[in-house]
């Protein structure tokens, strides 16, 4: 069968494109190596609790026209994202507002010995411009919350040094001088009840959908089976790595089932010690307050990527960007394949940039 459109993955940014272009008419055939749909926000039932299979995912938007455009596929529920960090086995909440700041500082009580605080352990980065995300995190919130809650996080997360690390990393942390556990400034945010997966099978209820589908096991057929693809692999591969590889950073996830109740009583735990191998424990039945008997936990082990492992997250720095570049205006030369999601546009999407940006290609390109 001829199709009008390819989509090589069946992630949301795919889901979104082909949901709008199959009410318009066209055919859509979506195939991904993977065995099932959703890409990185697919959930599983597993002893009735709904697993967020690699990572956690709330969705969170400031605009309502996409909170609209959401919902329409599922109910969401209130959910509200407030991790906390392990250090040491002492927790703090994050993002870092007066509750962490009393915390780690038993003396400081109101906003203004905050800031005061702050502002004596930031003084060595005062009218200094952070070269680093070590520098900008001192600036930021001083020397005693960046070694105890940042440092040993972020090493492990990006596996390099925080003085090798762009201060661009952390620009986003929020600091807040009021009891708001809060971590998203967004006005809208919530999980879907029941998970992620029923958004996309409504997506793409419309489309032909193949999985457990390599793009690559039969590239000449897939290129001549639709007039146009929406590719959202990883685009240095696509171009055969002709300008070199792009580096990310890879994640392994250890999940397990426990015949308790409630594991750490939360949905999200950071742990920001360097003791501990993991980033994180996700325990799922808090995303949708769940009460059953048993309950599933996922450690989350950042690592490093090589060819042949999932890639998660981009590492933008200089020289990754300069090669991207490359890649993007090789693309620009062709108008068949559009590039999209965090792997064609070798950059980390929230779910609701990526619904936008999918958007805009179904507005503009298509």
């Amino acid at each position: 069968m001829k199709y009008d459109i390819l989509f090589v993955g069946a992630g949301l940014f795919s889901s979104v494109i082909a949901n709008e272009m199959t009410k318009k008419g066209r055919k859509c055939l979506v195939i991904d190596k993977r065995p099932h749909i959703g890409g990185n926000i697919y959930t599983e039932e597993q002893h009735g609790i709904n697993v967020h299979k690699y990572g956690a995912h709330i969705f969170h938007t400031s605009s309502k026209e996409i909170w609209t455009y959401i919902n329409q596929f599922a109910e969401f529920n209130r959910y509200t994202n407030s991790p906390v960090a392990n250090y040491n086995g002492y927790l703090y909440n994050l993002p870092f507002n007066m509750n962490t700041f009393n915390r780690i500082w038993s003396d400081v009580i109101t906003p203004e010995q905050a800031k005061k605080r702050i502002e004596e352990q930031s003084a060595s980065m005062k009218d200094k411009t952070p070269n680093n995300l070590e520098e900008q995190a001192i600036a930021l919130v001083g020397e005693d919350i960046y070694r105890m809650l940042i440092k040993g996080y972020t090493e492990k997360q990006w596996g390099k040094k925080c003085t090798e690390l762009p201060p661009s990393i952390i620009k986003r942390l929020p600091v807040r001088y009021i009891f708001d556990n809060n971590y998203f400034d967004d006005d809208y945010q919530g999980i879907p009840i029941g998970g992620y997966t029923q958004i996309i099978e409504k997506m793409l209820h419309d489309s032909d959908v193949r999985l457990s589908i390599d793009y690559y096991s039969d590239k000449n057929y897939f290129d001549n089976c639709a007039d146009r693809i929406i590719y959202t692999g990883m685009i240095d591969e696509y171009y055969d790595y002709c300008f070199g590889e792009l580096e990310y950073r890879s994640l392994y996830f250890d999940t397990e089932l426990l015949p308790i109740q409630n594991f750490q009583g939360n949905a999200v735990i950071n742990y920001t010690d360097t003791k501990a191998p993991y980033t994180r424990i996700i325990e799922h039945k808090h995303f949708e307050y769940g009460a059953q008997a048993e309950t599933v936990i996922t450690r989350e082990y950042p690592k490093t990527w090589q060819t042949g492992n999932e890639p998660y997250y981009p590492i933008n720095d200089e020289k990754n960007m300069g090669v991207y570049r490359r890649y993007a205006e090789l693309a620009e030369k062709q108008n068949k394949v559009i590039f999209g999601g965090r792997l064609g546009m070798y950059k980390y999407f929230d779910m609701d940039d990526t619904i936008v940006f999918a958007m805009e290609i179904v507005k503009k390109t298509i």
